[in-house]
């Protein structure tokens, strides 16, 4: 698979990663034995994949742990980046003493002495700021050699030019799809800063799939879309169908349409079984034409970018 660099780290990630909520997640993603997990994992990493996403309150701590029992004897293999503020317990803290604690048990879940990347998970924008107490302590776990980088996770273009402007974050995993392409300026930017950009939501929580449509009913955590927001969203799916036509795999075009910018390092999508990974793997195998790419750009500036989408 394709590499790209994490910013100037001098990090190297494969530019599809593998977004790790599903495993454990039992509540949100469905039923995945442990063991099917694992090889889901070492399957990844296999065929190239070795930027992997994880967060301590993903399946309760049960995806750190399953990564680290995938990783074990492979830790030089894999780049790990997890989070901390979304605590094993459901808990949302931004308290330094409670980051700390975070940390030291994603790393006894994982199985390794340190991070590649820790990111602040959706904290509040007030401590997107390099002076706050939250970045004090960002700076001083790189100091002991526990995490190589860190910035945070946001959702929009805004944070991420106060954690550009006010920060020496080295990295930022931020929302954007087809959907959501409103944080593209502040992805360059980033990039002209030598700061590394990891892409979230890239299907848009399976919207980008091709799967879902007006007549779509969902249950567990995508039953949070009202059914004006699902017939919204069908309508927009039609719109980008017809653009990129009937041949084409809609998933493979969305991640594909993420990978033309050159500012993103790389791109998490998750997958329940080797099917749905390949299917994320094989965006990485070809390219997106500038015709289809700049048609896709304008659809959303004129039917997405004042429309209200929550995800």
């Amino acid at each position: 698979m394709k590499q790209r660099y994490l910013g100037t780290t001098g990090i190297q990630v494969s530019e599809v990663g593998f977004g790790a909520w599903q495993l454990g997640n039992e509540k949100d993603w469905g039923s995945m034995t442990d063991a099917a997990a694992i090889h889901l994992v070492s399957e990844a990493m296999d065929a190239g994949c070795n930027f992997f996403d994880t967060a301590p309150n993903y399946g309760s701590g049960k995806s750190e742990e399953l990564l680290g029992k995938a990783f074990k004897g492979k830790r030089d293999q894999v780049i790990i980046s997890s989070k901390c503020g979304h605590h094993q317990n459901g808990e949302q803290s931004f308290d330094p003493d409670k980051l700390i604690e975070s940390v030291e048990g994603s790393l006894q879940r994982l199985q390794t002495d340190y991070l590649d990347s820790l990111l602040l998970h959706n904290p509040p924008f007030s401590s997107l700021d390099g002076d706050s107490p939250q970045f004090e302590v960002l700076k001083k776990l790189k100091s002991q050699g526990k995490i190589r980088a860190y910035g945070a996770s946001v959702d929009t273009g805004k944070e991420m030019y106060e954690l550009l402007n006010k920060t020496d974050s080295q990295v930022i995993e931020v929302m954007f799809n087809l959907f959501h392409q409103e944080p593209a300026d502040a992805m360059k930017s980033a990039a002209g800063k030598g700061v590394g950009v990891i892409t979230k939501v890239p299907l848009d929580s399976g919207w980008l799939s091709g799967k879902y449509n007006t007549g779509s009913t969902f249950s567990g955590i995508r039953s949070r879309w009202s059914a004006d927001e699902i017939e919204q969203r069908g309508k927009l799916v039609e719109q980008v169908r017809t653009i990129l036509g009937e041949d084409v795999s809609m998933a493979q075009a969305a991640l594909q349409f993420i990978l033309s910018h050159t500012e993103v390092s790389t791109i998490i999508p998750g997958a329940k079984d080797i099917q749905q990974f390949n299917q994320n793997r094989s965006a990485s195998e070809g390219r997106l034409s500038p015709e289809i790419i700049s048609e896709l750009k304008v659809f959303w500036r004129r039917e997405v970018r004042n429309a209200d989408l929550p995800w």
